[in-house]
Parts: C-alpha cells; structure tokens; sequence
C-alpha cells in the first residue's frame, strides 16, 4: 500500500462524511500531524478533488470528484440497463425508484427515478445507506455472505435500525425465501422499502432495484411486490443471468 495515497484518500473520506471541516479537524480525525494533512490537501487542491471556502477557510470536497462520479456512472453496465425499467416500475407503483451497488459496508444509489407525481424532489445519485439498513442492501447481503462477513459493527441509523447480527441474518432468510427485501424506517424514519437482487452473468450479485415508499403507504400493496421482482429480473435477464430467483 502507498502510504501518500491512503492518506490521501482518507482525506477525501472524512470530508465526505462531514462535508466541511477545518485543517485541524481533519488531522484530528485521521490521527495525523496538521503540516502532513496541509501536504496532502494542497495536492488535492491543485488537481481540484478538494476546495477551500473563502470566507470559513474550511475545506469541501471539489467539483473533479463529481466528474469522477459520472464516469463511474457512465461506465456501469448495470446503469445503463436500469434506466428504462426503473421508469417503468415508477410507473407501475407511483413510488421512487433507486438502484444501488455494494461499497465496502454501504449501498451507493447509482440511479434515482423520482415519483411520477410531478413532485419536487431531492436527487440521490450518489448517495449512501449503511448495507443493513435498507431494502436494497439486504437484498444484496442476502445472496452475498461474503459481504455480510464483510460489515462491522451494525450501526443504528433509526429506532429501528438492526443491530443484532443474528437478526439479520434471520431477516435475510425470509429475504431469500420470498426473493424480495423489505425496510420499514431503519434508514430514514418517515421511509419504507421494497428492493429485490440484480444477478449478472457469472451469477453474481450486481446490485438491486427497490422502491421507496411513505409510512403513511406502508405497507406496500402485492402488486408493487410483484413489479419490483420483475423489474429486478428482467434486468438480470439483460444483464445475462441464467437464473433469477424464484
């Protein structure tokens, strides 16, 4: 491992989580000398991954790491493969829709298909839910042990979040059983879910599809069930999958 480059990437972690944060505060955070964090960040500056606001001298993460973003994006098969169903199951439920990939112990949304209701609403691509505290990670953890095996400490997100591995292992049999998962406020009070898993060719577990759906509509009636497992299929079809769950 190339220790600049950890650090470096380290760097750009922290202020993803906390958006923006003093020089002092991101060496305390990586337990690092202030003069080697200013190194780094000067380095970050120059090639614009991090920027500086002028009027609190604290740092941000810069415009180059959404350019980055969306030739990640661009360059996911899966992505291009979602598009046209996620419209359609938005159609079909009335709901938002989000596909989501495996990232370490978390679930980024790669593409966010608004309400169809005309409603103003927030983008979520890019975005990130802890693994197993939401429909779509589950969805994947339960077809993926390795990623289970994977997560650390299961952190509450919610009242409701699990945190109990034994738990959530039982909830991902039921998982596998009905070939669908469900969340009901773990993530975000206010928000339920349904998602179901994404295979790819070798049979692998790509990411999932899932819908997002208020309390007040919770639970989600059978037929949204049914759309989302078909939307998820369909694009393991695409993707060529020989199988998909029954």
């Amino acid at each position: 491992m190339i220790q600049s480059v950890d650090r470096a990437i380290r760097v750009l972690s922290v202020l993803q989580g906390a958006r923006r944060l003093s020089l002092s505060e991101i060496a305390a955070r990586l337990e690092l000398p202030p003069s080697t964090v200013h190194g780094i960040i000067k380095t970050l500056l120059a090639h614009g991954m991090v920027v500086q606001d002028r009027g609190t001298a604290r740092y941000r993460l810069g415009p180059a790491v959404l350019k980055l973003g969306n030739v990640y994006l661009d360059t996911l098969e899966l992505r291009s493969h979602t598009l046209s169903w996620s419209s359609e199951l938005a159609r079909r439920t009335g709901h938002a829709v989000r596909t989501g990939v495996a990232l370490a112990d978390e679930v980024m949304i790669i593409h966010h298909e608004p309400r169809p209701d005309g409603s103003r609403q927030m983008p979520e691509v890019g975005i990130v839910i802890p693994i197993h505290a939401g429909a779509l990670g589950k969805a994947m953890l339960a077809y993926s042990p390795e990623l289970l095996d994977a997560v650390g400490d299961l952190r509450s997100m919610t009242g409701d979040t699990i945190t109990d591995r034994d738990a959530l292992r039982a909830q991902l049999a039921e998982v596998r059983a009905a070939a669908l998962a469900t969340e009901q406020e773990e993530a975000v009070l206010g928000e339920c879910g349904l998602a179901a898993p994404i295979f790819d060719s070798s049979g692998t577990v790509a990411g999932a599809i899932g819908v997002v759906v208020p309390m007040l509509e919770w639970p989600a009636p059978d037929t949204a069930a049914t759309a989302v497992r078909e939307a998820a299929r369909n694009i393991s079809r695409e993707l060529g999958a020989a199988r998909w769950p029954s």
